[in-house]
């Protein structure tokens, strides 16, 4: 059994850039990436903000290399995985046991949408060859033979928690000596399919998302993807150059408690989190940052915020959403954040919460309202608390 995990290789594209150095100097810059719907034909243009990626799908095909016609889902993930692995350089690639555990939440809904407005209005029109990759596992399946992986390969599908729960698992396929390398994160692109239905729920903020802010109207809805490239011991110590830090922690949790909102008292937050604490055999006082969930809906910031309380109070480490930069990428946003949360520790950054103005009133903390540099960050937190009840906590160390 491996000992450590370590983080070998980063790569993600959000509405704040198209790569890591891009999406750097958004954070470092306070930099948001919200604003009008412009790739989706809605009737919510003008009305709902998003957090778009700012290339066309005819852009996004020549990153990835891969045909047009095929998912934007598939399209960001081809994007960021191959910046993971390039960034990793592992020698020997071909040699080694490889996996892509990859999750995401809409699979290619977008081209179904496409095609049932052509079918519903003549059922001899659309082009069934468009859809192919509908379903969440067929982007999987298609990533890892354009990556050469062809070891292992599987589709992790919990809502929001997805891709925190897809490097988890990528995790514990290495420690236990299955694997020895796997690309691990996650992916998802806006549909309409998820604007109406996020809206039905009514937590949309019809302005820029505040997460954990007393005055919070709800989440802006992204798109994006964000992987790692988890290595085994054996082969870290084969890398040109180190690795950016360890997983020394993970937990996942279900309070089952809604299908769609999260336990008042944050129950599954809380083991989450004290689960992932327990794994690595750190205490409270070790954490240095947390990457909240903190998707700015009333119910969500609240079960997270107690479940901290309950947690970690009276001593609390510095915290903040990135989801106030790129929205709520669903899917995608645990990888996502797990790539911010390993540049953290690399680049000695905490990220503001941005638009923060006022605390919450049954909190006795806020959000780093500023950027901070310079810090001594050994142990990052980042959350991912899905639908269901879904709740996972990651926990990256610096070597």
């Amino acid at each position: 059994m491996s000992s450590s995990v370590y983080i070998a290789g980063v790569g993600v594209i959000s509405a704040i850039g198209n790569n890591v150095a891009e999406n750097l100097a958004s954070l470092k810059n306070e930099h948001a990436g919200m604003g009008d719907i412009t790739m989706m034909d809605t009737i919510y243009r003008k009305h709902l903000p998003v957090a778009e990626v700012k290339l066309s799908n005819d852009e996004l095909a020549v990153l990835a290399d891969l045909p047009a016609n095929i998912s934007r889902t598939t399209l960001l993930s081809m994007v960021a995985a191959k910046e993971a692995l390039d960034d990793a350089n592992i020698p020997n690639f071909k040699t080694l046991r490889t996996g892509f555990v990859s999750a995401n939440s809409v699979g290619g809904m977008d081209k179904s949408e496409d095609f049932f407005v052509k079918f519903l209005a003549d059922n001899s029109k659309g082009k069934l060859r468009d859809i192919f990759d509908h379903e969440c596992g067929s982007m999987t399946e298609l990533v890892a033979d354009k990556l050469g992986i062809s070891d292992f390969m599987t589709t992790v599908s919990t809502a929001c928690s997805s891709s925190a729960n897809a490097i988890f698992y990528g995790t514990r396929l290495i420690k236990n000596d299955v694997l020895d390398v796997v690309i691990a994160g996650g992916t998802d692109s806006l549909t309409k399919f998820t604007l109406n239905g996020f809206n039905t729920l009514m937590i949309l903020d019809k302005a820029f998302c505040k997460p954990f802010d007393e005055n919070r109207e709800g989440l802006n809805l992204g798109e994006g993807s964000g992987y790692l490239v988890l290595v085994s011991e054996k082969v870290a110590k084969t890398l040109a150059k180190q690795p950016y830090c360890k997983l020394s922690g993970y937990n996942n949790s279900n309070d089952a408690y809604h299908q769609t909102a999260s336990s008042p008292d944050g129950t599954g937050s809380y083991f989450a989190m004290q689960g992932a604490l327990k794994k690595s055999g750190l205490q409270t006082t070790d954490i240095d940052y947390i990457n909240l969930h903190g998707t700015g809906t009333h119910n969500n910031d609240s079960a997270e915020g107690t479940a901290i309380k309950r947690l970690f109070g009276p001593n609390y480490p510095p915290m903040s959403s990135t989801k106030s930069y790129t929205g709520h990428t669903l899917g995608a946003s645990g990888g996502i954040e797990a790539v911010f949360s390993v540049l953290a520790i690399k680049n000695k950054l905490i990220y503001p919460n941005l638009r923060f103005e006022t605390r919450m009133e049954e909190l006795p903390f806020e959000p780093v309202k500023e950027l901070l540099t310079d810090q001594n960050i050994k142990h990052v937190m980042s959350n991912s608390f899905g639908f269901g009840g879904n709740c996972t906590s990651l926990i990256f160390s610096a070597i």
